[in-house]
C-alpha cells in the first residue's frame, strides 16, 4: 500500500468490547489503528491483538469528555499518523436506573462521554479531514436506545438521540467535502457491560429478540467496516440498527 492509499483510523472505546473488535476488524483490512480509550491496559492489549495479527496501530490514553485532552489526542495523532481517514466514535458509559434515581453529575457524565465526546472528537479531528481534502468516513456509534427510548437508560437514551441528530446534521455539512456521516446503533451485545445486569433482565430481553439470542462484537464491527469503506460511498447520514429485530425503527 502507496503512502497516498494509506487508511488510517481512530477508534473511541477501543480497549475492549464492540470497540476492539472495530479496531481489530479494520486492521485486519490494512487499516493503521489509533487506539483511543481511557483504559490504557485495554487499549494496550488491543494494539498487542493487532500488532500480533500483522497490523500497525498506537495506543492513545484519552478521556473523550475532557476536550483538552481530546485536542492532545490530536496532536500525538498527528505526529504518529498524519490525517485520518476514518473516525469511529464508538466510547460509551451508562448505568441503569430509573430517571428519578439520577443525579446532575451522573447527568454530566453520560452526557459528556456519549453525547459531548463524538462532538469534541468530530470536532477535532474532522477539521483536519477538510484542510488536507481527505476523503473521509465518520462513524458514530449510537445506540437504539436512542430511536426509540429505553428503560432505566433516559438520560443515555438521550444523549444517543443527540447522537443520532448530531450525526444526520454533520453528514449534510460534511458531503461537499467528500465526507461521509452515518451511525451504527447496537442492540444488546455480548459485552461486559450486558452481562453486568441480573440475570432475569438478560434473560427477557433474550427472549424479546426475534434472533433470540445477543449479537456478537464482530457483527457490529461488520457493520462499521462497510460504513467507514468506499463500498459505502453514496450513503450518509443514515441510521443503521444492527439488533437482532429488536427494534425495527423506521
Amino acid at each position: 500500500m502507496s503512502n497516498s492509499d494509506k487508511r488510517t483510523a481512530i477508534v473511541t472505546g477501543a480497549g475492549s468490547g464492540i470497540g476492539r473488535a472495530i479496531a481489530l476488524r479494520l486492521a485486519s483490512e490494512g487499516t493503521e489503528i489509533a487506539v483511543g480509550d481511557r483504559d490504557a491496559e485495554g487499549g494496550a492489549e488491543t494494539v498487542s491483538l493487532i500488532e500480533a495479527a500483522g497490523g500497525k496501530a498506537e495506543n492513545f490514553c484519552v478521556d473523550v469528555s475532557d476536550n483538552s485532552a481530546v485536542l492532545e489526542f490530536r496532536e500525538a495523532f498527528r505526529s504518529s499518523f498524519g490525517v485520518a481517514n476514518v473516525v469511529v466514535n464508538n466510547a460509551g458509559w451508562d448505568l441503569g436506573m430509573p430517571f428519578l434515581e439520577t443525579t446532575p453529575e451522573f447527568w454530566q457524565k453520560v452526557v459528556g462521554i456519549n453525547y459531548l465526546g463524538p462532538v469534541a472528537i468530530c470536532h477535532a479531528f474532522v477539521s483536519d479531514m477538510v484542510a488536507a481534502e481527505v476523503r473521509g468516513h465518520i462513524v458514530n456509534i449510537g445506540s437504539d436506545a436512542g430511536r426509540v427510548g429505553s428503560l432505566g437508560e433516559t438520560v443515555y437514551a438521550g444523549a444517543k438521540g443527540g447522537v443520532i441528530a448530531f450525526t444526520k446534521s454533520l453528514a449534510r455539512e460534511m458531503a461537499r467535502h467528500n465526507i461521509n456521516a452515518n451511525c451504527v446503533c447496537p442492540g444488546p451485545t455480548d459485552t461486559k457491560l450486558f452481562f453486568e445486569q441480573p440475570e432475569k433482565i438478560r434473560t427477557a430481553i433474550i427472549r424479546a429478540i426475534p434472533f433470540r439470542r445477543v449479537a456478537q462484537p464482530d457483527e457490529l464491527a461488520s457493520a462499521v467496516a462497510f460504513l467507514s469503506s468506499d463500498e459505502a460511498s453514496y450513503i450518509t447520514g443514515q441510521v443503521i440498527s444492527v439488533s437482532g429485530g429488536l427494534t425495527m425503527a423506521g
